[in-house]
Parts: structure tokens; C-alpha cells; sequence
């Protein structure tokens, strides 16, 4: 009986080693183990289209194309907005010659010309008056008719009439033209110079131009084609930026934060991953969707991410599944 406690309390103490080896295994596997996502490539997409309407009259791209930002991809007959665009051109320069005209003034020449006939109403005025007082001493011997005399008075009347008139034209000629005639003139000239501007605007909008760096997914229309304004000519698939969207359960919520690095793996180049960086994190749950492949996520709440691939090239297309691995050693600083 002595002699089996000895063994017996090897037997504990290996078993007591045994388990705690096992558990510091246990913890450091789980240490160890990597963060895995599931995803899919997202690549922004736009549609483009001329702002004027019009008959397309070529496209210089076809499907599949790769394109440069502010490559010309198409042309719409630019007869018509050339033409509006002289007449917008014609319509200023009448404008501004209007416009200088009324800030100018009369010419010296017209207020001579005013002056003198205000000089010239001044001596029929005179002789007008002269005569009806020679009347009216007649008038008075009956040597004349009422008639006569009543003739006289409106001779001057009209006389002093003419005189009034000719002292106010004088007089505008001399002050220039009035506020609102200025104020009116000058509105002709901006409104005439904004539809020059438009017109010109026009014109430039009949050449479509590649925004950004892309490639060609679509080609909806052929030349000849009458367009209106806005309608859809290409597709066009942005060479940056690329995203992958997936999709992180609220018990690794944490571990997911913007700035992080991660690794992205595609099926096409499983030894070779792409690099990314969380740019965004959802701030609320939503179901899983169902491309999401993983099992135990399917029914579960999970927030969307947003990574950004640092180093996409051409392999990366719309849709394509992504499994996404965190760095371990980011995780286990956390």
C-alpha cells in the first residue's frame, strides 16, 4: 500500500500537466486562428450620356474598351449649336452696342441741332407774340375781325408751344438718358451674354467625354440614332475605386475597424492575395444576405463592410466572391 501512493501522485500530477498543456494549446489556436469573411467585389459603374439632345454622329468606343478620363467617346451633330451659337454671338453685339449707346449720351452734333431749333422756335415765338399785339392794338380801331384776332392768339400759342418742346428735347439731350433706359439696356446686354454663354455650353456638351478611368460594359445606342438629352449611350465600369463588400457578426464587430489591413483572396489567385483596407463599417445590423456562403451566418445579424483594394488591377471583376482574412497579429494586439 505504501508503495502505490508515490505512483498515484505522478499519475495526478501528469494528468494535472496533461490538462494544462492541452489548454494553453487550446488558447493559443485560438490566438492563432485568423478571422475569415466572405464577400464580393463592388466596382462602381456609370452611365453616360450627352446633356443636349440630338442625332448621334459617332461613337469611337465599343464593349470592352479600356479608357482614359476625358477620352472623347461619342459626337452629336454640332450644326444646330453652332448655329445658335452665332446667333447668341450676334444677339451680344447688339446688346452691347445698344448698352454703349445709352451710356454715351447724345452726340455733341444732336445738342447743336437742339439748341439751334430751340433758337429758331425762340424767333417764331417772338414774331408770333409781336404779331398778335399788333392785332390786338387793330382789334381795338375795329380795323380787323375778331376772326383775325383770334388767329393771331393761336399762331402764338402754337408758337410758344413749339418753343416748349424744343427747350425740353434740348434739355434731355443735354441730362443723357434716363436711369431705366440704362438700367433696361444693360439687362438686354446680360441676358443676351447668359445665352451666349449657354449656347456655348451646348456646343461643348455635343462631345461626350470619359470621366474617369474605365472600361466600356455596355453600348447602348448606334450613330444616326435621335437622341434626347440625358439618355443612356455607354456603360461604363471604373477602374478605381474597387471595393469588396462583406459582411462581419456582431461577436467580431470589434475586431473590424476602419484603417485596418486585410488580405483579399480570390479563387483565380489563391496564393497571391490582394491588399485591402476597411474603409467602412455599417452602423447597423441587417439580415445576412444570401450570397454570403458561410453556414453559421446565414440566419444570423451581421454589419456590412466596406473594403477598399489598395492594389486592384483588371482580375477583379463585378460580383466576384472574396474571402477576406484579418492580420493576426493586428487582432492579437487588440
Amino acid at each position: 500500500m505504501k508503495n502505490k501512493k508515490p505512483v498515484l501522485l505522478v499519475v495526478i500530477v501528469v494528468l494535472v500537466l496533461a490538462a494544462c498543456f492541452g489548454g494553453w494549446k487550446w488558447y493559443q489556436s485560438r490566438q492563432d486562428q485568423t478571422l475569415t469573411l466572405y464577400g464580393n467585389v463592388d466596382i462602381r459603374t456609370v452611365n453616360l450620356s450627352f446633356r443636349v439632345g440630338g442625332r448621334l454622329a459617332s461613337l469611337n468606343v465599343d464593349e470592352g474598351d479600356a479608357v482614359k478620363a476625358g477620352a472623347t467617346l461619342g459626337l452629336i451633330d454640332k450644326a444646330p449649336y453652332e448655329n445658335a451659337l452665332r446667333q447668341a454671338e450676334a444677339n451680344v453685339a447688339a446688346a452691347q452696342a445698344k448698352y454703349d449707346l445709352v451710356m454715351d449720351g447724345y452726340r455733341s452734333e444732336e445738342i447743336a441741332q437742339a439748341a439751334a431749333a430751340v433758337k429758331q422756335s425762340q424767333a417764331a415765338a417772338d414774331y408770333a407774340q409781336n404779331f398778335y399785339s399788333r392785332q390786338q392794338g387793330l382789334w381795338k380801331s375795329r380795323t380787323i375781325s375778331a376772326n383775325d384776332l383770334e388767329n393771331a392768339r393761336s399762331s402764338r400759342d402754337q408758337a410758344v408751344a413749339n418753343l416748349k418742346a424744343a427747350q425740353d428735347k434740348l434739355s434731355q439731350f443735354k441730362a443723357g438718358n434716363r436711369p431705366q433706359e440704362i438700367a433696361q439696356a444693360k439687362a438686354a446686354l446680360e441676358q443676351a451674354q447668359a445665352q451666349l454663354a449657354q449656347s456655348t455650353l451646348d456646343l461643348q456638351d455635343t462631345t461626350l467625354l470619359a470621366p474617369s478611368d474605365g472600361t466600356i460594359l455596355t453600348r447602348a445606342v448606334e450613330p444616326g440614332t435621335m437622341l434626347n438629352a440625358g439618355g443612356t449611350v455607354f456603360t461604363l465600369s471604373l477602374t478605381h475605386p474597387v471595393w469588396v463588400r462583406a459582411y462581419i457578426d456582431e461577436s467580431h464587430l470589434g475586431e473590424a475597424q476602419p484603417g485596418q489591413q486585410v488580405l483579399l483572396y480570390t479563387d483565380g489567385r489563391p496564393d497571391r492575395p490582394y491588399k485591402g483596407q476597411i474603409g467602412f463599417v455599417s452602423p447597423t445590423a441587417e439580415f445576412t444576405p444570401k450570397t454570403v456562403e458561410t453556414p453559421d451566418l446565414r440566419t444570423d445579424l451581421v454589419y456590412r463592410l466596406r473594403i477598399i483594394v489598395t492594389d486592384a488591377d483588371a482580375s477583379l471583376r463585378q460580383g466576384m466572391p472574396v474571402t477576406v482574412q484579418f492580420d493576426n497579429e493586428a487582432r492579437n494586439e487588440r
